[in-house]
């Protein structure tokens, strides 16, 4: 059994997961908070993805899983906002959440293991290129990264997870599965 462990949660629409890089603009006082204690504790934070149906008092408007981030980079904006940059680590699933004074959540959560590697029988070089194209296409997208991994199953489809305008439902279930051939095939179908 895994041991659980507090997280201050940063609920978003955009979703980052492990091997991900995003770019937030910080503004509201409470992430200004959460963002300064993680840089003075050298500690990163979860973040979520948004259920719009679930109740906010009950902390039911976030979906369970969510991804650890690390800031990996961070700028004052030319607006003066702060720019921060994260990458995902690792997933984890949420089981209860409470609200500080200043509407921060923070989670109970428990580390979900790493999807492990399917067989090299799987042929990603199609969802592989289809994703090489959209990173041509949007460059803004690779300045991101050190390094694009077009051949790692688990990269290829953690960022096709993150870009495809399919519901957090629908995400949520592929990371519970942790099934890479499964994802494999519904990814193919829909870039087809």
């Amino acid at each position: 059994m895994h041991s659980s462990f507090s997280l201050p949660l940063f609920p978003l629409s955009a979703h980052v997961l492990p091997g991900g890089r995003l770019s937030l603009r910080i503004f509201e006082p409470r992430y200004v908070r959460l963002i300064k204690e993680a840089c003075k504790d050298d500690r990163g934070f979860g973040i979520c993805m948004l259920n719009s149906q679930g109740d906010k008092s009950k902390n039911e408007h976030i979906y369970p899983i969510g991804t650890y981030v690390q800031i990996i980079d961070f700028n004052v904006l030319r607006d003066g906002m702060l720019g921060i940059t994260v990458e995902g680590k690792q997933c984890f699933s949420i089981t209860s959440a409470t609200t500080d004074d200043d509407g921060l959540r923070i989670g109970e959560c428990q580390w979900l293991d790493i999807w492990q590697d399917q067989p090299k029988s799987h042929d990603i070089s199609f969802i592989g290129n289809k994703l090489k194209e959209i990173f041509d296409k949007y460059p803004e997208q690779s300045l991101l990264y050190e390094t694009l991994q077009f051949n790692d199953l688990n990269w290829v489809i953690y960022r096709w997870l993150e870009l495809l305008p399919v519901n957090a439902e629908q995400k949520q279930q592929f990371l519970r599965q942790k099934d890479s051939v499964k994802t494999l095939d519904f990814l193919t179908q829909l870039v087809e």
